[in-house]
């Protein structure tokens, strides 16, 4: 019999790729309230943000483990492949509370009927949403 996957010991990191380390690691920090956990040669930066991992890493082409592919941040930040959602308690707190410490959202917060959520853009204009059940 196999092991079991996931097993023990096991966590998911989310990885963006970034064209500038230190400005993507500040908002990362100072907008969103991210803890930097660790830095790797100007290249790449841990953080820990309410139990989960965010990966900031440079943008490079192929390499050994992965021969065909090309780490870039987005081409069109209007074309959206992912983003990060942070579920929030408040959503109109949290929005202004980010907004004062320099997110720059798309709209103010939409009530759904079921959801409260806003957009926001990080330096590289991956999104992010933060968004409240009602």
């Amino acid at each position: 019999m196999k092991g079991q996957f996931p097993t023990t010991g096991v966590e998911l990191t989310l990885l963006l790729v970034v064209s500038d380390i230190e400005r993507s690691r500040s908002f990362y920090r100072d907008v969103l309230g991210a803890e930097v956990f660790r830095e790797y040669g100007g290249t790449s930066c841990v953080l820990n943000f309410q139990g989960s991992w965010i990966l900031l890493v440079i943008g490079g082409g192929p390499t050994k483990d992965k021969p065909d592919v090309t780490f870039a941040p987005p081409p069109d930040i209007n074309v959206v492949t992912h983003e990060l959602t942070i579920r929030v308690p408040d959503c109109n707190e949290a929005y202004d509370i980010l907004k004062s410490r320099g997110a720059n959202f798309l709209t103010p917060p939409v009530n759904w009927g079921g959801e409260i959520r806003c957009f926001f853009r990080d330096p590289d204009g991956h999104l992010l949403e933060i968004s409240q059940l009602v």
